[in-house]
């Protein structure tokens, strides 16, 4: 059943995505930056974790889940820090999958280049 509401909430989102690619003039980048502004909104109503708990991977891996953590990290920070926790709590959650996503964005890049002969 967790793989079946995974592919339902991520297939969800997904499709959200695609009518609103289809269907409005919004550029990509308005609608990926959208989605980590959807995922903040709905953590701060406290509707992001119950989508976490019934669609798991389908919830935290789209740009609404890294939206989530962005603002579970500044809770967190600002609970630990105070008001600076603002500025460190972000990245501090983050810093994981950025770096990981930095790392082989990189290998991609240098392993798979236009012309070469791998």
């Amino acid at each position: 059943m967790e793989y079946l509401n995974a592919f339902l909430c991520g297939g969800i989102l997904c499709a959200i995505g695609q009518i609103l690619i289809d269907r409005t003039t919004l550029t990509p980048a308005r609608i990926l930056t959208g989605y980590v502004v959807t995922g903040v909104a709905l953590s701060a109503l406290g509707l992001y974790e119950p989508l976490i708990r019934w669609g798991g991977a389908g919830a935290t891996v789209p740009l609404t889940g890294f939206g989530h953590t962005l603002a579970a990290g500044v809770e967190k920070a600002v609970a630990e820090q105070g008001w600076l926790g603002v500025l460190t709590g972000p990245l501090s959650a983050a810093a994981g999958g950025i770096t990981a996503a930095v790392v082989f964005g990189a290998a991609a890049a240098f392993l798979f280049r236009p012309g070469s002969k791998r």
